[in-house]
């Protein structure tokens, strides 16, 4: 009986059991749909669908179909990187089509990494992205200067006011003493070279900011590594602009601005400097016979070089799809002038990408073409240094005959003070420089890339992408003097020197890419690929003027160069997820560059990153004032094969001879070979970078941001050390034996203040702490070894104010300390006897003092948005503290004994002379090293958008803009932001007003 009941027990609840089950599988029925892209309407494969409130799911195949079994009261969420994820709710349908949105967001989504994509709430690097809506606005003619001031860690110092100049881009510090410092730069997907070349100022402004959409800066190693030997100074993508499918439409940014001088130096008026002459005879000693060389002008010589430079820039781009295949074609023209007079760089720009989709979807096809011609006028900078030199008591034209009338100090011994011969010791007339020398250049490039990505059919988990670039640019130039310019008469012909260069850079890469989402808690996104880089320049020179006889240019000597090298990388990369929690990254390559012999060709570049998801923890993940909290952890070492000028630093090349040392036999001059030193065993530099890093976000975003903490150290640092004479053509060989960190702290914070849809305010700020140090110098230590000079100044022959010694930073400045009298002033020639010996202290380096660092010690980034409704108004500014300028301009021409000379001219000096009284100059006093921390406002903008202008079709906006605003700082020179902190005649920033017109049809 007991069992019967048993079995009746079992039997009756395995009736319950399946009926139940029954029930349920009643209940359920097999979704069939289609998931397309909102935009242009393609399929999107990989979609993840799953069903709300359960870990059941799929994904898309190639096609974007889909199949999951699911019950009427469901609800479906779709999601996909870089788009917004939507749910659906199942219902009586069986058949679901989903048009997916792009993420208004955009870059808070998804940021661009080497060889991939990634949301950025599951990238384990640091990374900033910086979308064009966050760029800076105003009279903007190279890309970095879109960037200035936005991100953490990475400071951009442009190099002047030169049209079309380039800038110093340093990320977290330089990494390296004598090698390249500047980051890698990756347009499309294809790494650039973007080292200078002859007659192109900079190899960036030949890319017009307009086509730029994105700019992703990768910062430490396990971003960079993927990179491997050109990442050590770290990595910004490019990401250009793409057409979409839909009807055509087109744009027009425009803009004409106006360009004035910001500040000049202050000198000696014309009045003061005949009243300081006369007072210097009278009381002090000066030959009399110094005011017989004065005139009776009033001359302003630095408003004589300056100019109010107008300028234009117009861009046009339509956008749309021809046939299903969308398309982009934008066309630039620039032409810019520069305060000073004669410079100007002229631009026309071409951009066009097709980016069709075949077979079936399975095929994406990315094709773009860029193209710039530049023609660059390049004004004779040495005018800047002659208008605070040249007598402001002369005049401009004084009616002489051999220099074209332009005023010209001449040899008192000719006995004709007009048209003698020139003073080839003498200032020249900076207007004679800017007229008589013709520096211009022509440069073409072109920038082709093709990229193929084909999603398997029988596995749409898995990609292959075959990418291919071209990176072509050649310039053509020559700087001419005429035959009356006084410093360098050669009358009646001219004096030519030409050049001509050419790159011609190929990449290819093919990688796999391997994406896959296991039991809705595991995701592992794999990566394994192949890089080929060639590089190929060439190009020639005339390194001694040409002469013309009979019509027939003779003794001219041309030089011709041709070099090329080779890097060959394997790469990978793994990313796993675990229930969107916890994330893993480890990446490797392994690069061979013909740079190094066969036993150091070949380097491995690993990194490894962990990631925490703290937000989808149970603990947090429903408490709404917070919606991101990611904590990060990474390591990895990169390299820099860039480590010479020279491609081949380990075989023994040659020099061609400079002009001088040309032999003579007959009537024909013969250059000489030169053999230049060389270490077989040179090796490329590394560098190793830990980062700690938490990323936060509340109030759905409203407040967002992230800190980061990073160690940085370089080993086999490039350093010139002494060696035996005779033994290797040369008493120094460059060679790996140094070593460098940089450590420091970042936080960057995003706020919207306002959020309305009338009115909006964001602000954003990022901070920047970094301190650098060299730990080493020398294979084996040397106490008695206090480093090498750097820093070269005007002034002198020969003279260096910085020093890189072991436990202070690159570049510190060496000086001797000045001594005070009791009334403030510096007493000339008298500095701290640090060694106690007395004697001739400033012949004893052993009393110079290890002083500041050119470098800041802090960086702040501050920009805000503000809009309502139609009217916008936005701002963006830089703080920098504790950077120190040497005023080399003060050092150099703030003495009297620059008045005049025995050979009979005079010459101007600046008011800071008054400050100091010397005689001489002081070069080694630290009297003309300052603070130079500064506020600077990078650009104000006032806008103000419309719906129509003249047509419904047709919308816009107007703006005006003021670039560097205004600079707050305590510096005296002409400009506190210097790099290198040397302050000697830089070509002025200009102070830029311009009004801009955008129109969208």
């Amino acid at each position: 009986m007991k069992d019967y009941y048993g079995m009746l027990k079992r039997l009756m609840l395995f009736f319950a059991f399946a009926a139940i089950t029954n029930i349920a599988f009643a209940q359920q029925s097999e979704i069939t749909g289609h998931v397309t892209d909102a935009g242009d309407g393609s399929p999107i494969p990989g979609v993840n669908i799953t069903i709300k409130g359960t870990t059941k799911g799929t994904i898309t195949d190639f096609d974007g179909n889909f199949k999951i079994s699911a019950s009427s009261g469901d609800f479906l969420l779709f999601s996909y990187i870089g788009y917004e994820t939507q749910e659906i709710a199942v219902g009586n349908n069986t058949n679901i089509s989903v048009q997916l949105n792009a993420s208004d967001v955009g870059l808070d989504e998804v940021v661009v990494i080497g060889y991939g994509k990634v949301k950025k709430r599951d990238a384990t690097g640091a990374v900033t992205a910086i979308d064009s809506k966050d760029f800076n606005q105003g009279a903007i003619t190279t890309p970095e200067e879109l960037l200035m001031g936005k991100a953490s860690g990475v400071v951009i110092t442009s190099a002047g006011g030169q049209p079309g100049a380039g800038s110093t881009i340093r990320i977290r510090g330089g990494s390296s003493l004598r090698a390249n410092n500047d980051p890698l730069i990756v347009i499309d997907g294809i790494p650039i070279d973007n080292e200078g070349i002859g007659g192109m100022s900079n190899p960036l402004s030949t890319i017009n900011p307009n086509d730029i959409k994105t700019f992703t800066v990768l910062k430490d190693a396990s971003a960079t590594a993927i990179y491997g030997s050109r990442a050590s100074n770290g990595v910004i993508i490019i990401t250009t602009k793409r057409g979409k499918k839909g009807e055509a439409t087109a744009s027009y940014n425009g803009n004409i601005s106006v360009g004035v001088p910001a500040k000049y130096l202050e000198l000696l008026s014309a009045d003061e400097f005949r009243s300081t002459i006369f007072d210097r005879i009278t009381d002090h000693g000066l030959a009399p016979v110094a005011a017989d060389a004065l005139g009776n002008a009033n001359t302003d010589w630095q408003k004589e070089i300056y100019q109010n430079a107008i300028s234009q820039d117009h861009n046009i781009s339509v956008s749309g799809a021809l046939k299903e295949v969308p398309y982009r074609i934008s066309f630039g023209y620039t032409d810019q002038n520069g305060i000073l007079k004669n410079s100007n760089m002229n631009r026309s720009t071409f951009d066009i990408s097709v980016n069709p989709t075949l077979l079936n979807d399975a095929l994406k096809i990315d094709l773009n073409a860029k193209g710039s011609y530049t023609n660059n006028d390049f004004s004779n900078t040495d005018a800047i240094g002659g208008a605070v030199r040249f007598d402001p008591s002369q005049p401009i034209s004084n009616g002489n005959i051999l220099y074209g009338g332009y005023t010209a100090w001449t040899e008192t011994s000719s006995g004709d003070p007009l048209n003698g011969l020139p003073n080839n010791i003498a200032t020249h007339n900076p207007v004679a420089q800017l007229a008589y020398r013709d520096n211009t250049s022509n440069a073409q490039r072109y920038l082709l890339n093709g990229k193929f990505e084909y999603t398997m059919p029988f596995l749409p988990e898995l990609k292959a992408t075959l990418s291919a670039g071209y990176d072509f640019y050649n310039t053509t130039g020559s700087d001419i003097t005429d035959p009356l310019a006084s410093w360098s008469y050669r009358e009646p012909e001219r004096s030519v020197l030409g050049y001509t260069n050419m790159r011609k850079n190929t990449a290819v890469d093919f990688y796999l890419n391997y994406n896959k989402e296991f039991a809705s808690i595991h995701k592992l996104d794999l990566m394994g690929g192949y890089s080929y880089n060639f590089f190929y320049r060439e190009g020639g020179n005339s390194n001694r003027p040409w002469v013309k006889t009979n019509g027939e240019y003779e003794n001219s000597r041309n030089v011709t160069y041709k070099s090329k090298n080779l890097l060959i990388s394997f790469m990978g990369r793994a990313n796993y997820s675990l229930m969107d929690k916890y994330l893993l990254t480890a990446t490797v390559r392994y690069d061979g560059s013909s740079r190094f012999a066969e036993e150091n060709r070949w380097g491995l570049f690993p990194s490894f990153a962990a990631a925490w998801k703290i937000k989808n923890e149970s603990f947090l993940k429903d408490v709404d004032i917070v919606s991101n909290l990611k904590f990060r952890l990474g390591y990895g070492v990169t390299g820099q094969q860039n480590i010479s000028d020279n491609f081949y630093p380990y075989i023994p090349t040659y020099t061609i001879s400079q002009t001088g040392a040309y032999y003579q036999f007959g009537d024909a001059f013969y250059a000489t070979q030169r053999p230049d030193a060389y270490d077989p065993s040179i090796k490329w530099e590394e560098t190793s970078t830990q980062n700690i890093g938490l990323d936060f976000g509340f109030l759905n975003d409203r407040i967002s941001g992230s800190l980061e903490y990073y160690m940085r150290e370089t080993t086999d640092l490039l350093n010139e050390v002494p060696i035996a004479a005779g033994t290797n053509f040369s008493n120094f060989l460059i060679t790996n034996v140094g070593s460098l960190e940089n450590k420091g702290f970042e936080a960057e914070l995003n706020v919207k203040l306002i959020s309305k849809t009338d009115i909006s305010w964001e602000i954003s700020a990022n901070f920047t702490r970094n301190e650098n140090k060299i730990t080493k110098l020398t294979r084996v230590d040397n106490p008695n070894y206090t480093g090498y000079d750097a820093g070269g100044i005007s002034g002198g022959v020969g003279n260096n104010v910085q020093i890189n010694s072991v436990g202070y930073p690159a570049n510190t400045f060496f000086l001797f300390q000045q001594v005070y009298d009791s009334n403030g002033m510096p007493i000339e020639g008298l500095y701290v006897d640090k060694t106690g010996d007395g004697g001739n202290i400033a012949g004893n380096n052993l009393n110079k003092s290890y002083l500041q660092s050119p470098a800041p010690d802090y960086l702040i980034g501050l920009s805000s948005r503000f809009n309502y409704k139609s009217f916008d108004l936005s701002f963006s500014g830089r703080i920098n503290i504790g950077n120190y300028v040497y005023n080399n301009n003060a050092s150099s021409q703030a003495v009297y004994s620059n008045i005049y000379n025995q050979s009979g001219f005079t010459a101007n000096i600046l008011k800071d002379v008054e400050k100091t009284a010397f005689m001489n100059a002081q070069y080694w006093s630290d009297f003309y090293l300052e603070n130079a921390s500064f506020f600077r406002m990078d650009n104000i903008n006032f806008g103000y958008s419309f719906d129509k202008f003249f047509s419904d079709e047709i919308n816009g906006r107007v703006s005006f803009t003021v670039q560097n605003a205004f600079v707050v700082t305590k510096y005296s020179g002409l400009d506190p932001e210097v790099s290198g902190g040397i302050d000697n005649n830089i070509f002025p920033r200009p102070r830029t007003f311009m009004l801009g017109l955008n129109l969208n049809f």
